[in-house]
C-alpha cells in the first residue's frame, strides 16, 4: 500500500521541549504510519527553513542537527537528532525530477533544520530512518511546487515518506505579541479555541474547506482567495511545503486534515495527509 504524503506544522522550535497537543499528535503519527503501511525506508523532507534559489538535494551520508534559531533556552541547543542521509535516494530523486523537466542537483552536504528535526524527533525518535532534504524555492508558485510534488508521487509506493514541514499560519509578529514576554521565547501550551484570533481561525477553516472540496484553483491562488492571507502569511515559505506534499499525493483524493490546533493565538499547527491512502492513516490514528 502506498504511503500517504504529509504536511506537518512545526510551530516554534520550543515544541521540541514543550510538545503540547501538537507534539502528542506527532508522537502518535509514527506508530500509526508503521501500523498501517510499514516503516518507511526513507523520508524526503521539504522544509520552510531549507531554501535555495533552485531545487537541490542534500545528499550527505550523515546529517547533523542544525540549531537555526537564537534566544532560546540552553536545553534546546543540547538536543540532537543526527539522522543518516540518503545519497542513493538523492540520485534517484534527481533523475525523476529531471524527467519532469526540473533540475535538482545533488549536493554532498547535509544538516537537518529545526522544521525537520523537531518533527522527526517525535515521529521517529530513534533517528534511524535516512532523511533526504529537498531545498524549497520560496518564490516558486504553489502550482509549480504541486507539479514538483507530482514528480515525486511514485516514491510513495516505494516506501519513501514525502514530508512537508512549515506552518498552516505563520505571522511571527502576532505570535510574539501573544507571549507573556518577548524575551521569554516560550512555545507555551496550545491555545484554546476561544483564544485563537478570528483571522487565524478563518484562514485555517478556509484552507480545510477548500481542501475537502479539492478546489485546487483556489488553493493555488490562496493569496487572492483565502481570508486574511497576507496577515496569516506575510511571506509564503511556511505554507509552500504543503503544496509539494499535496502534489506527491495527487489529485484523485481530497487532502485530509489529520490534526488541527493553534499555539500563541495565531500560529496554526494543522497537519494534513494526501493521496488515496490518507484515510487509512486517519483511521490508524483513531
Amino acid at each position: 500500500m502506498d504511503l500517504p504524503s504529509l504536511f506537518v506544522s512545526h510551530g516554534s522550535p520550543m515544541i521540541a521541549l514543550e510538545p503540547g497537543a501538537a507534539g502528542a499528535f506527532l508522537q502518535r503519527l509514527g506508530p500509526a504510519i508503521d501500523a498501517a503501511f510499514g516503516r518507511p525506508r526513507a523520508v524526503l523532507a521539504v522544509s520552510a527553513h531549507t531554501t535555495a534559489r533552485a531545487p537541490a538535494l542534500l545528499a550527505a551520508t550523515q546529517h547533523d542537527t542544525v540549531h537555526d534559531f537564537g534566544g532560546f533556552p540552553p536545553a534546546l541547543y543540547a538536543l540532537r537528532y543526527d539522522a543518516p542521509g540518503a545519497p542513493a535516494l538523492a540520485t534517484d530523486v534527481a533523475a525523476r525530477l529531471a524527467a519532469a523537466g526540473i533540475a535538482a542537483p545533488r549536493i554532498d552536504e547535509g544538516g537537518l533544520d529545526h522544521g525537520i528535526w523537531t518533527v522527526l524527533r517525535y515521529v521517529y525518535p530513534q533517528a534511524d530512518i535516512p532523511v533526504l532534504p529537498l531545498a524549497l524555492v520560496p518564490d516558486m508558485a504553489p502550482s509549480k511546487l504541486f507539479a514538483l510534488g507530482e514528480a515525486l508521487g511514485a516514491l510513495r509506493g516505494e516506501g519513501v515518506l514525502v514530508l512537508g514541514t512549515g506552518s498552516i499560519t505563520h505571522n511571527l509578529r502576532l505570535a510574539f505579541s501573544a507571549r507573556p514576554s518577548r524575551a521569554d521565547q516560550r512555545h507555551t501550551a496550545d491555545t484554546t479555541a476561544s483564544d485563537e484570533i478570528p483571522e487565524s481561525r478563518a484562514f485555517r477553516s478556509w484552507f480545510a474547506d477548500r481542501s475537502a472540496a479539492q478546489d485546487w484553483d483556489a488553493l493555488f491562488d490562496y493569496r487572492r482567495h483565502a481570508p486574511h492571507a497576507t496577515l496569516m502569511h506575510p511571506t509564503d515559505e511556511h505554507l509552500l511545503p504543503w503544496y509539494v506534499a499535496a502534489g506527491a499525493g495527487g489529485r484523485s483524493a481530497a487532502p485530509l486534515r489529520l490534526y488541527e490546533g493553534v499555539s500563541l493565538s495565531s500560529l496554526g499547527m494543522d497537519s494534513y495527509a494526501f493521496g488515496d491512502t490518507a484515510a487509512a492513516l486517519q483511521a490508524a490514528l483513531r
